[in-house]
């Protein structure tokens, strides 16, 4: 996977970027924009950090005062060891709780999402994504270490009991699973195989969640990543290809079916939705070229149809050098639009109005990567 390579390499190279194991950074605010009060309350962002250097690390934004904390969940729990951990891989919130996915430290870190003080942690090896239903949450890992092997083994899916903590069941699926979504009582995992390249993965499994078992695998295309559920009951898919001669695409299946209805010459490094718009960027790596394609689009999930090429209307997709993160505001429909960098140094989350302006941007922290919305304004 071309992301591992270029952050191992990275991190091998500047060592002088690690940060001090001694003492703890204060958080910094910074007010961006005016204050306005709505429903949201605010978001959470969760930075990956570099491979090996356990820098994940939590932002928060405030729609209210308009101001952007940096770094907040070392000062609010200064007895972590380590902090948040070793590269962060996703973050949600189900009920009360903050669930951030800290990949390279195999755990799923619980938060309460008003303070954002820890909890628990559950303990799952190479955990990648998470999703949630009727008071469980599931993860996808890797299962094996993190280590690119034509030999990898089967990768499987997590239930973990929101109640307990407790790891209630597991399921087996494909090669290194990614992101999952839910709809008719089936889990859906896309799989990549990433650790087997060339011999990827080209399937999603489909598990039957009163029996966590998998009941079916769809072929779709190699090395899978994301996925979204519109509301017609369609998975949008995203294959990366192999970084050659396949190139990335978006796909589309039918969960009434489980049958794939279409294929969308689009690159989906990341996709999001909001109402019937799918928003999502591309930055498709050729070994081939040595170097990779950025596109920013928005297709209509219900005519399938291509209705913008760059959501960002006023030049500033220039100033952006590796997108890395993606999310729409539910009420004001502002597009959030991360900026890794050169994935070492502290990287900018920008944010555009609809119409894809420029309405103002921020230093995170390094690799910011994975937006969630809450409607509880956090406390001290």
């Amino acid at each position: 996977m071309r992301k591992t390579f270029f952050i191992l390499m990275l991190t091998t190279l500047v060592v002088s970027s690690c940060r001090k194991e001694e003492g703890i950074v204060p958080s910094t605010n910074t007010t961006v924009t005016e204050g306005e009060a709505g429903t949201i309350a605010g978001f959470f962002l969760l930075n990956e950090g570099n491979m090996g250097n356990n820098k994940a690390s939590l932002d928060y934004f405030d729609y209210e005062t308009g101001v952007y904390s940096k770094n907040i969940y070392a000062e609010r729990n200064p007895g972590v060891v380590k902090e948040l951990g070793d590269v962060g891989n996703d973050i949600q919130i189900y009920g009360s709780k903050l669930y951030a996915v800290i990949n390279c430290s195999h755990l799923v870190e619980v938060m309460d999402v008003r303070t954002a003080r820890h909890l628990a942690v559950v303990s799952i090896p190479n955990c990648r994504y998470i999703t949630f239903d009727r008071g469980f949450a599931y993860v996808s890992s890797y299962a094996g270490p993190v280590q690119i092997d034509p030999n990898a083994r089967l990768g499987y899916v997590a239930k973990v009991d929101t109640a307990t903590f407790q790891i209630a069941d597991s399921c087996v699926v494909g090669y290194q699973p990614e992101e999952m979504v839910i709809c008719n009582n089936k889990l859906y995992v896309a799989n990549s195989g990433g650790y087997r390249a060339p011999d990827y993965d080209n399937t999603v499994s489909v598990i039957d969640l009163n029996s966590f078992k998998e009941v079916k695998k769809i072929t779709v295309g190699i090395n899978l990543h994301r996925m979204e559920l519109d509301r017609y009951g369609n998975i949008w898919a995203s294959s990366r290809g192999d970084y050659y001669h396949a190139r990335s695409k978006t796909y589309v299946i039918d969960t009434k079916t489980d049958l794939v209805t279409d294929a969308l010459p689009l690159p989906g490094s990341n996709m999001t939705l909001s109402g019937d718009s799918l928003y999502m960027y591309g930055t498709e790596w050729s070994y081939s070229t040595g170097s990779h394609t950025v596109s920013y689009a928005i297709v209509n999930t219900q005519t399938r149809q291509v209705v913008s090429r760059n959501f960002i209307t006023d030049g500033t997709d220039k100033e952006i050098e590796v997108p890395y993160g993606i999310a729409v505001h539910p009420g004001t429909k502002e597009i959030l639009v991360t900026d890794a960098g050169d994935y070492v140094t502290p990287g900018t989350l920008y944010c555009f109005t609809p119409g894809g302006k420029k309405k103002w941007s921020v230093t995170a922290g390094d690799i910011p990567a994975h937006i969630v919305f809450t409607r509880q304004g956090l406390q001290n």
